[in-house]
């Protein structure tokens, strides 16, 4: 992780222009969450949240997301209620990916020595899902980490370190518990495609 960490200085964060983009960003927010907004007006708007937003890629209101711009999510991604994306780094989310309800993607991280920390306001490591992965409720998903195609992350689990494709992996911290039949690419979205 630490070769791709980010460093961001507290002269940054209190930036007037890096504080304008956070104001826009809530204001953003806010409207998103409204609960008198229709499932459509939801998906119009996700777009305008994050830097890409793929083709029938949805997110459930409350819906909590940090510097946008960092944020790239694949095609008919979603993402369910309450969950929070961080992207103080880039975050990643590859095409056909679940993600359950209070889901936490965090790209932030603070430095351990007690100097560091009064040092920098905060660091960053980018965080990558791939393609067809299913993160379960309340998983946490801490800096650095890549979680490979077609993998499920078990519910409740904190994920600190990289899990490769096809496995379930589950637990504090997440360990993978087995490994799991590749898909067939031939056919693998050929119903998802149909909608």
């Amino acid at each position: 992780m630490r070769e791709n960490l980010v460093t961001y200085g507290f002269d940054e964060i209190f930036d007037p222009e890096a504080r304008e983009r956070y104001e826009h960003e809530r204001a953003m927010l806010l409207r998103y969450n409204d609960p008198s907004m229709s499932w459509e007006e939801h998906h119009a708007m996700l777009p305008q949240l994050v830097a890409e937003c793929g083709e029938g890629t949805n997110a459930a209101a409350p819906l909590y997301i940090g510097r946008g711009s960092n944020i790239r999510l694949g095609r008919k991604v979603f993402i369910n209620s309450g969950s929070a994306l961080d992207g103080g780094a880039p975050i990643t989310i590859g095409d056909y990916t679940l993600i359950a309800p209070g889901v936490q993607v965090l790209t932030v991280t603070h430095p351990v020595d007690p100097m560091a920390r009064q040092r920098c306001a905060f660091q960053a490591a980018p965080i990558t899902i791939g393609q067809n992965v299913w993160i379960g409720a309340g998983v946490i998903i801490c800096a650095g980490v890549t979680i490979g195609d077609h993998s499920v992350i078990g519910a409740g689990s904190i994920v600190t370190r990289d899990v490769p494709s096809c496995v379930l992996a589950a637990g504090n911290p997440c360990r993978v518990v087995r490994q799991l039949d590749p898909p067939d690419m031939a056919t693998l979205y050929a119903e998802r495609e149909k909608r």
